[in-house]
């Protein structure tokens, strides 16, 4: 089965972009789109169909798309973002989604950030973060019960999302920044560590058998490389000083439509 990614123009107001852990410098947006382009074209090798959304002048954050939805192969999650500013990136994302799957939404006063979702399997780690609340895990428990989805709250520490922490590089493995991830939740998969002068080389995205990641980290390149995995790296230097990351600039999942 293909696969279907939602990715969202980058615009000039990039440089007014939320942050939360980082100090704001410049960004250089022509170098920014570039580099999205040939990440774009680096899914398009891996098989995938890549539809840009277009994205409105103000929407500083809006190439952050994995944000706004948490798509699965029965159901598609609608969140409601942490950061108010950011809540116009809704009704254009759900419309693309929507072609694809059923929407449930978020309902306030939940919060919930895509970042902060990591779906393994049946298994849905929610972070707990400045962005994602406690009623948005308890809605997003409720709305994933019916397909058998086990939700696990996990607090996040040291990140802007769960995923800057963790992410899944295979079926039952994981890459981890130790220091920032909750091990502990974590006991029943295998963990492979970020290098220690990596820290934040924890986010790979994976796709089909390969491993999208930022080339800013060879050392953690090298462990996803002895471990046999397929990694295709990509130039992210511009998007990282806007806290993005490889995982946040698409939406991946199987093709499929509303009606299954």
């Amino acid at each position: 089965m293909g696969h279907v990614v939602l990715t969202r123009e980058i615009v000039p107001a990039i440089d007014r972009c939320e942050l939360t852990h980082l100090a704001r410098v410049p960004i250089d947006v022509e170098k920014a789109q570039a580099q999205h382009v040939v990440y774009e074209r680096v899914l398009e090798r891996l098989g995938c169909v890549v539809e840009r959304l277009p994205a409105a002048p103000e929407m500083a954050d809006s190439v952050f798309i994995e944000d706004i939805a948490l798509v699965l192969d029965e159901i598609a999650i609608i969140t409601r973002p942490g950061a108010a500013s950011r809540r116009t990136e809704v009704p254009e994302v759900e419309s693309a989604v929507a072609r694809f799957r059923s929407c449930r939404r978020i309902e306030p006063p939940g919060t919930l950030d895509g970042g902060d979702v990591l779906a393994v399997g049946k298994a849905v780690f929610v972070g707990c973060s400045t962005r994602t609340n406690g009623e948005a895990v308890s809605q997003l428990r409720r709305l994933l019960a019916p397909f058998g989805y086990a939700v696990e709250p996990v607090v996040v520490r040291g990140a802007l999302h769960l995923k800057s922490a963790v992410t899944a590089v295979g079926d039952s493995l994981l890459l981890v920044n130790r220091g920032w991830a909750p091990v502990d939740v974590l006991g029943a998969f295998e963990l492979l560590e970020t290098h220690p002068l990596e820290p934040h080389g924890a986010n790979a995205l994976r796709v089909g058998d390969s491993i999208v990641y930022p080339q800013a980290f060879p050392r953690t390149r090298e462990v996803l490389e002895r471990r046999g995995l397929d990694v295709r790296c990509v130039d992210m230097s511009e998007l990282a000083k806007a806290e993005g990351a490889v995982t946040c600039c698409s939406l991946v999942f199987n093709q499929l439509t509303a009606e299954g």
